[in-house]
């Protein structure tokens, strides 16, 4: 399910251009510096429609907060928030998640969420998910030891996939559940993650700490992934809508 083309959207980008910033490649190695007023720099994996974005840079207004998004009919409504409620804290960039070795020098980010990413069920595409192990190596570059993956989905298999992926590429987990709520609302939810609670889906989630040992693009080819089809995606639909993140 792709979502709609947005009407006037290149109008609609444009009045809110000053929480996007389009050329992010020329900040990187020097965040720290642009942005010397916040303690630290954290990374949105596909913001979506930015119901996160805005509660989490609310919830930590020291912080710097950017949110990535590939589609641009989904962070213009992201930006629409965080432009109506005059979020200072946060930026846009309309990128892929490939593309961090190009945004951001090593250890220039201290956190990355990930929220409800797509699980890409079928083992041909499992290079695809933004837990396997080539997009783990370009978070290690991006994070300093100690630097921490936020990670949240409501599809139990891709998560229990997730958890060996981390483990073998020498992450340490902490927090890790199978049912965040259970004992009622925690954090900030995304669109999404608020709907599921309402059915009563179960929320899977941990923290991913960067250590010592753990693997970055430097520690040489990525291992190939076999027999990697997710036996319950929790079906095609829900799967393509949790693409759309926030």
């Amino acid at each position: 399910m792709r979502m709609r083309k947005k009407p006037n959207l290149i109008p609609r980008m444009e009045r809110c251009a000053a929480v996007q910033i389009r050329e992010p490649e020329t900040l990187r190695g020097r965040w720290g510096e642009e942005f010397s007023h916040y303690k630290d720099l954290r990374l949105e994996l596909g913001c979506g429609k930015g119901r996160f974005t805005c509660g989490e840079a609310l919830r930590e207004p020291e912080a710097l907060l950017l949110a990535l998004e590939k589609v641009p009919d989904a962070m213009v409504v992201a930006m629409e928030r965080v432009t109506e409620q005059k979020i200072p804290n946060v930026r846009f960039l309309e990128r892929d998640a490939a593309c961090l070795p190009d945004l951001f020098a090593p250890g220039e980010v201290s956190r990355l969420y990930i929220n409800f990413c797509d699980p890409w069920p079928k083992s041909r595409d499992a290079k695809l998910r933004l837990t396997a192990p080539g997009f783990l190596r370009l978070y290690a570059d991006a994070l300093p030891v100690g630097g921490e993956i936020w990670f949240k989905t409501d599809n139990t298999p891709l998560f229990d996939w997730s958890i060996a992926r981390f483990e073998e590429e020498g992450w340490a987990l902490a927090e890790v559940t199978h049912d965040l709520h259970e004992n009622g609302p925690v954090g900030i939810m995304t669109d999404y993650e608020a709907k599921f609670f309402e059915q009563g889906v179960k929320i899977n989630r941990l923290v991913a700490v960067r250590t010592a040992d753990t693997k970055t693009t430097a520690a040489g080819p990525v291992p190939r992934l076999r027999n990697a089809s997710l036996s319950d995606a929790r079906g095609a639909e829900e799967s393509a809508a949790a693409g759309e993140g926030g």
